[in-house]
């Protein structure tokens, strides 16, 4: 009876934790507001399509000299691959501008994605048709790589790997369908982040773990270290007296129509989502080696099972946290590259936001991964002690 009693005070918890943080998630969700000046739909229309390229020739050169050189319209014709215009041949402009990595030089059976922008005048004339390449089609790649991905995680996980899947999919719902949304409706960033990262966690734990003490403890060491993670967030971004506006696209989201953000706060979710996965990394394979532990050793107390918990959270917490470091040491490469080739002094490079943001943002992170060791460590020992195996 007391077993049974102690499953039922667990799964109540956590199906408790689950209701009350999806309730209040999705009523700090959606409510999109409107981002766009309002025109007629039936005057003016954009879309993008894909397109196999047939022809390609010059067709003008444009001596352009604040560049110093020569803008090259191409025209390319290509025959449509879906959409409205489906199976038509186009003639679609692309333009050559002599700069690495916005040129696109195309040869004849490439396939692009076409900007069509079409006005049709009110009085009822004929409709004016504008015709660019945007981009190459890169989709397929993106889907080979994320076929391999599902493969293998379903081949070699199997069971598990087919429930991981399914919390990866919830992850993405809760960003894309309460969290973003929450953000443009004009919601406060860091509660609705941690709100939504709880939910995400909670589900994430319960596909793997099921309704056990192992994702409770996991879930409760994860809202620890997020709850630490946003504390130093705020309390460093302050002292470090960031604006959430060091990168080109957090100053673009401050100009568009009818948005209002709090970039700061922003900036402090930011961290959270790049933290939480590691967090969930660490918290998870502590408590499933206290649960381990208790099944090869009965006869352990809670002070042993902490203890052994600890031990493994700190081989763990090292390889973590370089982990992190390393993946946003990853993502500056290229800055990194050039204060080494400009040879910026010290001074410049400490003291820059966006150097700064990231140094924060790393470490932010670790700290968290590390202060969810022991509350997970603890959380579990007592939990697991009481386990009758």
């Amino acid at each position: 009876m007391h077993k049974y009693r102690q499953k039922t005070f667990i799964r109540s918890t956590l199906l408790l934790m689950f209701s009350f943080f999806f309730t209040v998630s999705i009523l700090a969700g959606p409510a999109h507001g409107q981002l766009h000046p309002e025109f007629d739909e039936e005057q003016y229309q954009e879309r993008y399509e894909k397109a196999l390229v047939l022809e390609i020739k010059d067709k003008s050169v444009k001596e352009i000299e604040a560049l110093q050189g020569n803008i090259v319209e191409q025209e390319v014709k290509v025959r449509m691959l879906d959409g409205a215009d489906k199976g038509k041949i186009l003639t679609a402009i692309n333009t050559l501008s002599g700069s690495a990595g916005f040129d696109m030089h195309l040869s004849p059976g490439d396939k692009v994605v076409i900007y069509i922008a079409e006005f049709t005048p009110a009085d009822g004339g004929e409709a004016v048709k504008t015709i660019y390449v945007s981009d190459r089609v890169r989709s397929p790649a993106l889907l080979w790589i994320v076929g391999v991905f599902a493969g293998l995680l379903l081949l070699i996980g199997r069971w598990q790997g087919a429930k991981a899947l399914f919390g990866l999919g919830i992850t993405i719902l809760g960003i894309y369908k309460v969290l973003l949304p929450g953000l443009i409706a004009g919601k406060s960033p860091l509660p609705l982040t941690v709100i939504v990262l709880i939910v995400v966690t909670l589900i994430t734990m319960i596909c793997i773990a099921g309704f056990s003490r192992k994702a409770l403890a996991a879930t409760l060491g994860t809202l620890g270290g997020l709850i630490v993670a946003g504390w130093l967030a705020y309390i460093f971004g302050d002292l470090a007296q960031l604006s959430g506006l060091a990168t080109e696209e957090e100053r673009m989201l401050v100009y568009v129509e009818n948005l209002n953000l709090d970039m700061r706060g922003l900036l402090f979710s930011g961290i959270l989502i790049g933290a939480v996965g590691a967090i969930m990394d660490v918290t998870m394979s502590v408590a499933s080696a206290i649960s381990e532990i208790k099944r090869a050793n009965p006869e352990m107390n809670t002070a042993e099972l902490v203890a052994a918990g600890m031990n493994v959270g700190r081989d763990i917490m090292g390889t973590m946290a370089n982990t992190l470091i390393l993946a946003y040491t990853g993502g500056a490469m290229p800055f990194m590259l050039l204060f080494m080739v400009y040879e910026m002094e010290p001074l410049r490079i400490v003291n820059w936001e966006l150097i700064v943001t990231e140094i924060i943002r790393a470490l932010v992170g670790s700290i968290a991964l590390i202060i969810s060791v022991p509350i997970t460590a603890v959380i579990a020992g007592w939990l697991t002690a009481t386990r009758k195996v």
